[in-house]
């Protein structure tokens, strides 16, 4: 995890630490053909949180769901929802565990009801007004009675997500559920899991490739590649890496001389470019500059997006297994 020089993660981190845990990965490794997806994973989700799980395919989300789920032994570690095992306890721990993984499949002969009816059977009946209560919360109350085959791609997400939601679920485990949604389907599903969570108090595990959904859903992530864990935090820890500053001047030779000098701060990244360390004011560097007679014509501040930093993380981690 990367440096915290604020103190804000360590605040966060203790926090968290005082809220019940939903989800908790201890040291997971598993391999497939001797090769390794998933290399001594832990991770800790806090009781009522959306937190992303984010990673390109092949990082080892799928691996990690799978685990949870009691498909997928583990060769080391151990899964705990809830502080129950998943190893050794698998149907108490998923007492109360909905997913969505991979993608949801029905009868499509059958209507929507008919398969909740069938599917629900499976763990614990649900009554009537209880299912009819969640179709209406996923918002298929009107089509709830057609056959799945006509069902749109949102339609059956929606129906997957009134599966997971049953019978009466407190932890629900999506992977990928915005494949194959137009952004007007995209835009309803996340909606409906922020009502799920803020609404019914329900912890969301959100696995995903796609960074824009994630960010967009989840105050906190981690971050897979090759199997291993490359980032765990808050977005706003990713940003919390040193600012840049463009200077546009008549001599950058002169000016990055002039700023060499200056402690806490880097020149470089290209020609203009200075990374400021902490308590380092733009206005002392632009009075350094007037005053070693560089002419300064722009100060611009600069960021990079969240998915710069993203693949910055994956290729160093890359580069450094």
């Amino acid at each position: 995890m990367r440096g915290d020089p604020t103190g804000k993660l360590r605040a966060d981190q203790l926090r968290n630490a005082s809220t019940p845990s939903m989800i908790e990965l201890r040291d997971l490794q598993k391999s497939f053909q001797g090769k390794l997806a998933l290399h001594g994973l832990s991770l800790r989700v806090p009781r009522g949180e959306i937190f992303g799980l984010l990673g390109h395919n092949g990082a080892g989300k799928s691996t990690t769901l799978g685990i949870m789920l009691g498909q997928v032994h583990p060769d080391e570690g151990e899964a705990l929802i809830d502080g129950i095992s998943v190893q050794k306890q698998r149907a108490q721990a998923l007492s109360r565990t909905g997913a969505i993984f991979e993608a949801p499949r029905f009868y499509d002969y059958l209507s929507g009801w008919r398969n909740l009816e069938i599917f629900t059977s499976y763990s614990e009946r649900v009554p009537a007004p209880k299912m009819a209560e969640v179709v209406d919360i996923v918002g298929l109350t009107d089509r709830i009675e057609d056959k799945v085959g006509v069902y749109s791609q949102g339609m059956r997400q929606r129906l997957g997500l009134a599966q997971a939601l049953l019978p009466a679920n407190e932890l629900v485990l999506l992977d990928e559920p915005t494949n194959g949604l137009d952004p007007e389907g995209i835009h309803e599903m996340r909606l409906l899991i922020q009502r799920l969570n803020r609404e019914r108090g329900i912890t969301v595990l959100f696995c995903s490739h796609l960074l824009a959904e994630v960010e967009q859903l989840c105050d906190r992530v981690a971050i897979l590649n090759q199997g291993r864990k490359v980032f765990d935090g808050r977005w706003s820890d990713l940003r919390g890496e040193k600012s840049r500053v463009r200077f546009e001047v008549d001599d950058w030779g002169k000016a990055s001389a002039l700023l060499a000098t200056v402690p806490h701060i880097t020149v470089g990244g290209g020609a203009g470019f200075v990374s400021l360390g902490e308590n380092v004011e733009v206005a002392d560097l632009v009075a350094r500059l007037v005053q070693g007679g560089v002419r300064i014509n722009a100060v611009e501040p600069q960021r990079r997006s969240l998915e710069e930093i993203y693949l910055s993380i994956t290729h160093d981690s890359a580069t450094v297994s």
